[in-house]
């Protein structure tokens, strides 16, 4: 591996930023300030949505038919990042919209309408599963696989195979979600 193709190392002062991160999160939770609130979980779900969606259904297409070599390099630059950024916006906006739908009366919805919250509780219960328990050690082992001076391509060939199939359930998820979101906005 040259200097150039070297792999940046995780940098842990990204804890540091997840750190500061939930602080907010902890600080406008105890304000219970609607506004507030609901502008970290829109804001947080907004860069999540949007990442996962850019990634899913651009990123991950053209990285298929992309060289090996040229893969590789993109991996080793992106990991980095995102193996920080995604899991801390996942739980920011799922954990914001709890306490925002508690804070608004919406988990007291009565029946027939109280359907919509368990369908946001469902989906928000299968992103943060396949997320952090798919996804994320996914991403973990194929970046420690990239980063050897010979990464085994056949092992990262069958890790994405499994990634591209959770990404797109989650892609679907995701859009499931902003259905669920708009009928909360218009009102239930």
């Amino acid at each position: 591996m040259t200097a150039d193709e070297a792999a940046p190392p995780l940098n842990m002062l990204n804890f540091l930023w997840m750190a500061c991160a939930f602080a907010v999160l902890a600080i406008v939770i105890a304000i219970d300030n609607v506004w507030l609130l609901n502008f970290v979980h829109v804001m947080a779900g907004v860069m999540w949505t949007g990442i996962d969606l850019f990634m899913g259904f651009v990123v991950g297409p053209m990285m298929r038919r992309l060289p090996f070599p040229a893969r590789r390099a993109f991996i080793l630059r992106l990991a980095p990042k995102t193996l920080f950024l995604m899991p801390t916006l996942a739980i920011l906006t799922g954990t914001a919209g709890w306490f925002h739908a508690r804070q608004i009366g919406l988990l007291a919805t009565p029946y027939p309408d109280f359907y919509w919250v368990v369908a946001a509780l469902v989906i928000l219960a299968a992103l943060t599963i396949q997320g952090l328990g798919i996804l994320l050690p996914t991403n973990l082992r194929v970046y420690l696989e990239m980063r050897k001076p010979q990464p085994d391509g056949a092992r990262v060939g069958h890790l994405m195979r499994w990634y591209f199939y959770a990404v797109a359930l989650q892609g679907a998820l995701q859009v499931a979600i902003i259905v669920v979101m708009a009928k909360f906005v218009t009102g239930i």
